[in-house]
């Protein structure tokens, strides 16, 4: 999903993709360290999107403040 979709999304909608989101990462750091990870990008991948959802969160919360 990019940064776009996201920000199309409600907020509800952006909370919940964040709690997918952190329970995949964790779920892949989970396979990483028993050696069933083939592709570990998807960690960092995983991590980038997390990134993107809380950048998203914030710019919401600093355009309400400013209002």
């Amino acid at each position: 999903m990019e940064i776009d979709d996201l920000r199309a999304l409600i907020d509800d909608d952006l909370d919940r993709e964040l709690h997918e989101s952190q329970r995949a990462l964790m779920n892949l750091r989970f396979r990483a360290a028993t050696m069933q990870l083939t592709d570990v990008k998807q960690i960092s991948k995983a991590r980038k999107r997390i990134a993107r959802i809380n950048t998203v969160i914030r710019e919401r919360e600093l355009g309400r403040a400013s209002q």
